[in-house]
């Protein structure tokens, strides 16, 4: 019962024969007893292990465990058996049916009656495990604090060690019969409140809070039973047959299955956190089905405690959601579970799966990662809880979603929609159309330990008064003089860059579907309708691109066949994205009205692609606009400054590493470009080249994350400097403006009216220091904080003329029709 992973049986033999054995058998039933006594009568231990030594039996209970085991003085072989039950094979596979529960039992655990029957009708039904086997003396030196505690009296809590060892060491046999899907975890929560290191951290608690230690064990008891997922197998198998058609009958599940091996081969050394894209509440149920089928033991995925409604939320917990509270505020012993239950999955290797965003996008495009639980999973590294962590980026891209009209609804300034059953029911209906493809998509396995500590974080152990990481980023501390602050920001900063390090493996994975292009195609043509051929126009050049870059990518091949396109855009007007009229001469195609939201959601999954060929478009108009001889240079400057308004929301890399992709970009538009930088048509040359490549990309993509920060710049200029801002009503109000600027057409497209992108815009404004009030009677600093907000207003109506101008310059805007 100690870990010898990858040990045969003949391994597993004792280098000194020991010279009894002690059977504990965990049996259920008396004929469960019967199969295991009539096992070791025939020599089951002697030809398992070749151990030929007198058999005791002992039940697998503490009690039993504490009176005549604990307290030998000789060495006996430990050695866990248990019966394994089976469901039938179908097809191959053994796993369990609405079918089967017709019988009124559970194939995985049937009443006696059952079992009696099966053993004559179908022996194959049943096997006796063992469990790898270990010395007493092992055990006790496994579990030395416990062992410690038998000779002053106390043997119930080695006797609990021995229980919890036998049954890991059982799991582990059933799973190398069963399959890794099956691996679940038994006696969490009582392993967890065993541990001493535990227990004096809560006596620390107590101390910092001024609790008694009773009431915060007390506490503490209560979270965990909250949090730790009691899986189920009947359940798993149950819930993943009556999940499977809610997303099997909608999406046709695409995944590049050849690097699943390397993840199953890094999972027998390393526990695996899978990190996936969040666009849907079907994410789950996708990626969960994907890890089943390849044989992946299950995820425990950690879900908001807003998903916990009967009955998903008992049925959930027993499939392993962990639900956790939206926020702890400062609840300190909450904190310290969540931690230790983290730490605790991770070193036992179990695998974790939570989407970093916090929540799905709105907008389609990855949003900024939340670092809390990630704050956890540092700390378990950084106490050496665990050797190491791998993150896995995991992106989930969908052709089609049709839950997109709530999302919407939401963007616009409306109220989310509670869950419930009443959500699960409308939710469910709406699955239940053909939506095409979903693909996942893995990205490269990330060392936690290794990324941290390239990143800075001095990877030491924190002294127990130092106070848990918060659930979110802490905000900078200004002047850090103490040892203790400094080791916080170095933590900090860690983890942020490995947080952004995943969103960037998720996005170099995230491929390009059709109807990210088709709805890029008609949101970049203001107002206006395309006929099927002028759509493979505008996207005839995008397509070259994304080949030319060798850009992942779903079957956008179609796109280039008429038939095939016209298919895309009519699955998208069925969605109620598309409109078309037939009644002229051919059909015409454009955004529906009041679903631009949706449009953009699609186009966004992909838009991370281009918004460096959208940089480099605006910065060449730029140098084109500047005297000879600081073109290149103002060029460049203008690159940096869009990097820097649109770091909110998309994920740039060091300036160096972006100056090499603008170079990169430049060279896919002119292989010669270098040549005319010394030009004098510098100018004219780069121009025509931009022009010349058939298609921009800045009013495609850049104008509505701008077009957004310019409702928050205005509704900052317009506002008294001393006035303290409420970021929620400040929201609310660039909605209701946002919207009469659609009216009065100041702004191009309603996607500009977005809550999520607003959000984004005012983290910027906060970043440039335009949001902290100034007092009443600093009327010089008070106008120098308007003059700023105008300034920052003003830069971004010169960007708005200047995406115009890409606009126009547009192949796709100077489409003329013979008539």
């Amino acid at each position: 019962m100690i870990d010898h992973r990858g040990d045969s049986p003949a391994q597993a033999q004792r280098a000194t024969t020991p010279k009894s054995v002690v059977a504990l058998v965990d049996a259920g039933s008396g004929v469960e007893r019967e199969l295991v006594g009539a096992w070791l009568t025939e020599g089951g231990i002697a030809k398992e292990f070749g151990v030929h030594a007198p058999v005791t039996q002992l039940d697998l209970d503490a009690g039993a465990i504490a009176t005549r085991l604990v307290g030998r003085n000789d060495d006996p072989l430990v050695v866990p058996v248990r019966v394994l039950w089976l469901p039938p094979e179908r097809d191959g596979v053994r796993r369990v049916t609405f079918a089967d529960l017709a019988l009124l039992s559970n194939p995985r655990n049937p009443h006696r009656f059952a079992q009696r029957r099966l053993i004559g009708k179908s022996p194959d039904r049943h096997v006796v495990l063992t469990g790898q086997p270990a010395l007493l003396s092992e055990l006790r030196d496994n579990n030395p604090e416990a062992a410690a505690l038998v000779t002053a009296g106390s043997a119930e809590p080695f006797a609990r060690a021995i229980v919890r060892a036998a049954l890991v060491v059982l799991e582990r046999a059933e799973r190398n019969v069963i399959g890794d899907r099956y691996k679940v975890p038994r006696l969490v929560a009582e392993e967890i409140l065993d541990s001493p290191q535990f227990l004096h951290r809560l006596d620390v608690i107590a101390d910092q809070i001024g609790a008694s230690p009773h009431e915060v064990y007390r506490r503490a008891e209560k979270g965990l039973r909250e949090l730790v997922a009691a899986q189920s197998r009947l359940v798993s198998d149950l819930f993943t047959q009556a999940m499977r058609p809610v997303h099997a009958s909608t999406w046709k599940v695409h995944t590049e299955e050849s690097g699943l091996a390397d993840l199953r081969a890094l999972n027998r050394r390393h526990p695996l956190v899978f990190l996936p894209s969040h666009r849907s509440y079907v994410d789950a149920f996708v990626l969960g089905d994907v890890l089943a089928r390849n044989d992946f033991p299950p995820n425990h995925v950690i879900g908001g405690a807003n998903l916990s409604f009967w009955p998903m939320g008992p049925i959930a917990r027993r499939t392993g959601t962990v639900f956790i509270r939206r926020s702890f505020g400062d609840d300190e012993v909450y904190k310290a579970v969540v931690e230790e239950y983290f730490a605790y999955l991770l070193a036992k290797r179990f695998n974790l799966e939570w989407y970093f965003e916090g929540g799905r996008t709105r907008t389609g495009k990855l949003r900024p990662p939340r670092y809390g639980l990630l704050n956890y999973l540092a700390a378990a590294v950084r106490s050496n809880r665990v050797d190491d962590v791998m993150l896995v980026p995991v992106s989930i891209t969908y052709e089609r979603l049709n839950e997109l009209g709530a999302i919407a609804t939401e963007q616009s300034g409306g109220k989310k929609k509670p869950e419930g059953l009443g959500w699960l029911a409308r939710y469910i209906r709406s699955q239940q159309h053909s939506a095409g493809h979903v693909y996942v998509r893995f990205g490269e396995p990330l060392s936690a330990r290794d990324r941290l500590a390239a990143y800075g974080d001095p990877l030491t152990t924190p002294p127990l008064s130092i106070p848990l990481h918060s659930t979110d980023a802490t905000p900078d501390v200004p002047g850090t003089t103490t040892a203790e602050d400094k080791v916080v920001e170095l933590e900090r900063k860690a983890v942020q860059r490995l947080a952004f390090e995943v969103a960037v493996g998720i996005n170099a994975v995230t491929p390009i579907t059709v109807n990210a292009l088709a709805t890029l195609a008609l949101l970049g043509v203001h107002e206006r309708a395309l006929t099927l051929g002028e759509v493979r126009t505008v996207l005839a050049p995008v397509l070259n691109y994304i080949e030319k870059r060798n850009l992942p990518r779903g079957e956008i091949d179609a796109l280039r066949d008429e038939q095939s396109l016209a298919v895309v855009l009519e699955q998208l007007s069925l969605a109620k994205v598309v409109t078309v009229y037939r009644g002229g001469l051919e059909p015409v195609y454009s955004i529906e009205a009041g679903a631009h939201l949706e449009a953009a959601f699609y186009r966004n999954s992909a838009v991370h692609w281009f918004i460096n060929r959208a940089i480099l478009e605006l910065a060449i108009l730029t140098a084109v606009d500047t005297p000879a001889p600081n073109q290149l240079k103002e060029g460049w400057d203008e690159a940096f400054r869009l990097r820097d308004l649109l770091k909110f929301d998309f994920f740039f890399p060091e300036r160096s590493e972006f100056a090499e992709q603008m170079t990169t970009e430049m060279l896919v538009l002119d292989q010669d470009w270098h040549s005319h930088t010394t030009e004098d048509t510098f100018g004219t040359d780069v121009l025509a080249t931009l022009t010349g490549s058939g298609f921009m990309m800045a009013h495609r993509t850049l104008r509505s994350f701008l077009d957004a920060q310019l409702v928050v710049a205005e509704r900052l200029a317009a506002r008294d400097p001393a006035e303290e801002i409420d970021r929620k009503l400040f929201i609310d109000e660039c909605v209701r403006v946002g919207k009469q600027m659609i009216l009065q057409q100041r702004l191009h497209s309603p996607e500009s009216v977005s809550t999520e992108l607003f959000t984004s815009a005012l983290k910027l404004a906060d970043n440039h220091g335009l949001l902290v009030p100034v007092e009443q009677d600093s009327a010089k600093r008070r106008a120098e904080l308007t003059k700023r907000r105008i300034e920052f207003a003003d830069r971004l109506r010169a960007i708005g003329h200047r995406i115009s101008q890409a606009a126009a310059l547009d192949p796709s805007n100077r489409l003329v029709r013979e008539p």
